[in-house]
């Protein structure tokens, strides 16, 4: 049985209403089988609880005194300020989401027991979403319905009354968001100043979207070029589209991805450690189909958090589904798991990106940077892990390692466009859905699932956010460092903070 000691006060408080991510991210299990309590009356005591009691002391480490205020005053934010309980059905269905207990991080048994304890709590769960989702924009409710329905899976209708309460209870919550969809208010942007304080409260920073769209706009044209001169550089007498279709064409079947995938994590790894890019080369990664609760996302890396038990990561991948038509099956593998894009995946996921962060993770000198994590940093590091590939000649400079860096980075920094447009009213969700169209090259309903995201994820631009922060740190550390200045070091320097903030990154160069 996993135990995890009680933190000090005032970080267990943010942890109290960050309960998804200190239970799946950092590993805390004393949330097991436990839902937060996001009803206005627990919010509110969560929100007076931060802080920790009158007279507690800073942390003796200027950074991590910074790191947690940055973390208090996010939540501050997100459920004082602008009261997104209230108005965003995503965090109500995350809190019901019993996906985490697939990983295994103890045993079967025990991990079965905290499932059906938190099943049981969804009633109060429900009674507490229904409380507080009193602002609901009718976009905001149809784009997440789908996510809603998407939990009963989890209901076994023959599984005895837990089940049949917790069916009960879904259907409640269905109901009330159905009910918003057809009543709520016609607008879910944020607003702009809402926005930036959303984004830089969580960051330690100041956010000035100007600023930011411009420099978003003018990532999307040199990605457009980079693309575009790759895709000759591969076939310099075909029309880029039809060497589009070529590379697309070029994939394992089904059967074989996984398969692939193995080598490709062997590859990485392998390239990652004789480059020493990073400081932990310990990096072991199983590759393995997605489960099915997990589905709605392509791929995705699964590793031991801080508090659980050391043991590999898992790299899992969305297969094909067997009810699938032949041309569902062919379209999924050609967009998903073509040849050109699967190595950059696996720079991505595994090394020098999630893997390899994720063993430095575990091995973080404070509690506070084992537990509290940036998503822009995070993220923000595998996104630049696949510009670092590029540029440190990954595959001998073959020019479908660019195609695939470009195609990634031109989806990702449109979903910055687009959360930045749909909130400050500058787009709409058929302009973003456009947006995908020409820029990504989705089309249909592709593209229109991309552009409601941005709706209920509205910081879902933190992939580029972060890789532009770590840009910009790397810039300053050539500077500042000189002929001293090498990738290792740099990169050693931001995995002693943890997944920091990405306003306190500065703290790399002032202590690496």
């Amino acid at each position: 049985m996993i135990t995890t000691p009680t933190p000090d006060p005032r970080l267990a408080a943010v942890h109290d209403l960050s309960v998804v991510a200190a239970r799946d991210g950092a590993g805390l299990h004393r949330y097991d089988g436990a839902v937060q309590d996001l009803s206005p009356d627990g919010v509110r005591r969560g929100l007076a609880a931060l802080g920790g009691p009158a007279g507690t002391a800073p942390y003796p480490d200027p950074h991590d005194e910074a790191h947690v205020a940055a973390a208090e005053e996010a939540l501050r934010v997100r459920f004082g300020e602008l009261e997104l309980h209230r108005g965003n059905p995503l965090w109500h269905i995350e809190n019901l989401d019993l996906s985490g207990y697939d990983r295994p991080y103890a045993p079967r048994p025990e991990r079965d027991a905290a499932r059906r304890a938190h099943l049981d709590r969804w009633p109060d769960a429900v009674d507490a979403a229904v409380a507080a989702l009193d602002r609901v924009p009718a976009p905001l409710a149809e784009a997440t319905l789908p996510l809603a329905r998407g939990l009963a899976a989890y209901i076994d209708p023959d599984g005895g009354p837990a089940h049949t309460a917790a069916g009960r209870a879904h259907a409640r919550l269905l109901a009330h968001l159905e009910r918003a969809a057809a009543e709520g208010p016609d607008s879910a942007a944020l607003g702009g100043p809402a926005l930036a304080r959303l984004l830089g409260a969580a960051e330690a920073c100041t956010v000035d979207l100007t600023a930011m769209t411009a420099r978003v706009d003018a990532e999307r044209d040199r990605l457009r070029e980079l693309l575009d001169e790759s895709l000759r550089r591969v076939d310099p007498g075909a029309p880029t589209a039809a060497t589009v279709r070529a590379l697309q064409a070029d994939h394992p079947d089904a059967d074989g991805v996984v398969a692939e995938f193995c080598g490709l994590v062997q590859e990485t790894v392998a390239w990652t450690a004789r480059l020493d890019l990073v400081p932990d080369h310990d990096v072991e990664v199983l590759v393995e189909p997605m489960p099915d609760s997990q589905r709605r996302a392509l791929a995705g890396l699964f590793a031991p958090a801080p508090g659980e038990p050391d043991a590999p990561a898992s790299f899992r991948v969305s297969l094909p589904d067997t009810g699938w038509s032949r041309a569902e099956r062919e379209q999924w593998l050609s967009t998903g798991f073509n040849r050109t894009l699967m190595p950059n995946m696996a720079v991505h996921e595994v090394a020098p990106g999630h893997a390899s962060h994720f063993r430095a993770l575990r091995r973080a000198s404070t509690e506070v940077r084992r537990t509290l994590h940036s998503e822009a940093f995070i993220e923000g590091w595998a996104h630049y892990c696949e510009e670092l590939a590029l540029e440190q000649g990954f595959r001998d400079g073959d020019p479908r390692v660019a195609v695939a860096v470009a195609q990634d980075a031109l989806r990702r920094v449109t979903r910055f466009a687009c959360a930045i447009g749909l909130h400050t009213g500058a787009m709409t969700l058929a302009d973003a859905a456009a947006r995908f169209t020409e820029d990504v090259g989705l089309a249909g309903p592709a593209a229109l699932h991309e552009a409601r995201r941005g709706l209920f994820d509205p910081t879902y631009g933190r992939y580029t956010w972060g890789k532009f922060a770590i840009l910009d740190l790397r810039e300053q550390a050539v500077k500042r460092w000189g002929g001293g200045f090498t990738p290792l070091r740099l990169h050693t320097a931001l995995f002693d903070l943890g997944a920091p903030p990405l306003g306190l990154l500065r703290t790399a160069l002032e202590r690496g």
